[in-house]
């Protein structure tokens, strides 16, 4: 990993992408009960392994502050964590539910809600600076990033080249004076409608994490 000065590794006032600060601005007039800003990670930062998401979901993050809370994506990795032990339960409705996560913390490649959950390509590179930090200080053993756009958001923060490492669901790879960086389909509703991914196939991965983990992969 290159080292390089490290960058806040959150900011709630951030309103460096102007479309997404003037979605928020919005968001927080039509529904005033919402969080709406910019959502932190949730978890230790000495974790080994970070998940990476998207962005923040419109009535999911964004509305509790809370990575995946709230909404049909968080019900699955999060009974998931559970499932293998990077959890204290499975639910994920809401951020007073006490729930902790165990050698595990999430994050989003953009902290902020997108329009149609598709932030563009300069806004993707202009909130990389606090994933960068945040790889920097938690050097997480295992990152898994969850769709293509995660993935490639890892990749940038590490310097790396994304035709090196192409992007596949379960796909591992090996990245040099990195993490092992594990990759899934992202687990929104319209990839489990859809089937592209089955709650078999997310469990699996979960499992190829903690087996790689557990079986010193992950050692310090």
């Amino acid at each position: 990993m290159t080292a390089k000065p490290c960058d806040p590794l959150f900011d709630r006032d951030c309103t460096r992408c102007a479309r997404l600060a003037g979605l928020l601005r919005r968001v927080r007039r039509e529904h005033p009960d919402y969080y709406a800003h910019p959502v932190a990670p949730f978890g230790p930062q000495d974790a080994r392994l970070l998940v990476v998401g998207l962005a923040p979901g419109m009535h999911g993050a964004n509305r509790t502050g809370r990575p995946f809370t709230g909404d049909f994506a968080g019900v699955l990795l999060y009974s998931a964590l559970h499932r293998y032990g990077f959890a204290s339960h499975a639910g994920s409705a809401d951020p007073s539910d006490g729930l902790q996560l165990i050698d595990c913390r999430i994050t989003n490649a953009v902290k902020c809600l997108p329009p149609d959950n598709k932030p563009v390509p300069a806004e993707i590179r202009e909130c990389n600076r606090y994933l960068r930090s945040e790889l920097q200080r938690v050097r997480p053993a295992v990152v898994l990033a969850l769709g293509r756009v995660a993935h490639q958001a890892v990749l940038i923060a590490l310097d790396r080249r994304a035709a090196e490492f192409p992007f596949a669901h379960a796909a591992r790879h090996r990245l040099p004076k990195g993490p092992e960086l594990v990759d899934s389909y992202h687990c929104s509703r319209y990839n489990t409608q859809t089937r592209r991914l089955t709650e078999a196939m997310f469990l699996a991965v979960i499992a190829d994490v903690r087996s790689y983990l557990d079986g010193g992969g992950g050692a310090r």
